[in-house]
């Protein structure tokens, strides 16, 4: 098969995507920080490389002689205490990436950006690849970011390079160590922490679904194209009724006013900036949840044959590797 880059092996969607390259018989190059680990990984034959995404000279250097690069990396946080950081490695970091795999003439570069970067209806239905958005739209740096660096990328297809973008959803599933947001969500509601919800709608997916869709992308996507990678539109409420089916613990049945929660948000926040402790509310989280997020995978379907695990077995993946690695109190 060749050498694969991936960049963000030790992040969620990444390592999936390392995992799934070195199944189909890929040799895989990793970037990570000095330090980075994924547990998930453990004893997987991963040629990690050393390096940075705001570091040109060590991309270039992992990335001698590949012939693919996964450009899987981002700095998904909804808060962060120098909001600089975000941009420094979502935009920069895409830059330092394409860039050196346009000097170096790589077959095709898979870049994941972020259905966060894509517009959304206002009455709810799903959105897809096609739906207008401006900058102005994003709520957040991470989706700010993640929206300036898809225009670069935009740019770098133009001027040549052979790149396809995929949009994954909100992948559950195994393995995510860190966890994302949504990971959090699961952690809580299985350690009883939730005892009230502010009703949101997201599109679920399978981690692994999500995966495969990348490598779907490099074997079948077309140049400059865009494929949202995801499965199903569940409201919270529905999400928690899989989560106490799977798990036996009782959804939490008070559901607050967006507004009040908004509030909370704020003072949470004012509460951070002046102390720098990470919030218990992010305040992007909640203005994200006033919109129901909600988008159609159809194109990825049809075009590269994306599975559609179902999202009941995604969960019940999750569950059982959170209880599996101590995250879920006995």
């Amino acid at each position: 098969m060749g050498v694969a880059l991936v960049t963000g092996a030790t992040g969620f969607i990444g390592g999936h995507v390392a995992w799934l390259l070195l199944e189909q018989g890929w040799t895989v190059r990793a970037l990570r920080r000095r330090g980075a680990r994924n547990p998930f990984l453990a004893g997987v034959e991963l040629d990690w490389r050393e390096g940075d995404l705001r570091d040109p000279d060590s991309i270039r250097s992992a990335m001698s002689g590949c012939r693919a690069v996964f450009h899987v990396a981002a700095d998904y946080r909804l808060w962060a205490p120098r909001p600089a950081d975000i941009y420094e490695t979502n935009v920069d970091g895409t830059v330092h990436v394409l860039e050196a795999a346009l000097a170096q003439g790589v077959e095709r570069v898979v870049y994941t950006s972020s259905v966060g970067a894509l517009g959304l209806h206002r009455d709810g239905t799903p959105a897809d690849e096609s739906t207008p958005v401006q900058l102005d739209d994003m709520v957040g740096h991470y989706k700010r970011s993640k929206f300036l660096a898809e225009r670069q990328a935009e740019d770098f297809a133009a001027r040549g390079l052979p790149l396809v973008m995929v949009h994954p959803s909100t992948p559950v599933g195994p393995g995510d160590h860190k966890p994302t947001p949504t990971g959090k969500i699961i952690v809580d509601y299985l350690n009883r922490r939730m005892p009230a919800y502010v009703d949101t709608g997201l599109n679920l997916v399978d981690v692994r679904d999500v995966a495969q869709g990348h490598l779907l992308a490099y074997e079948k996507g077309q140049i400059g194209y865009k494929y949202i990678l995801g499965n199903a539109n569940l409201t919270l409420t529905q999400i928690f009724q899989l989560l106490e089916e799977i798990s036996e613990i009782p959804a939490p049945r008070v559901r607050l006013p967006h507004s009040l929660v908004l509030s909370l948000a704020y003072a949470n926040a004012a509460y951070s900036w002046m102390t720098g402790a990470e919030p218990r509310i992010p305040l992007e989280g909640v203005k994200m949840a006033h919109r129901r997020m909600f988008f159609d995978s159809g194109k990825a379907v049809r075009e590269l044959g994306l599975p559609q695990t179902p999202v009941k077995e995604a969960l019940q993946a999750a569950v059982t590797w959170y209880k599996a690695n101590g995250y879920v109190k006995r």
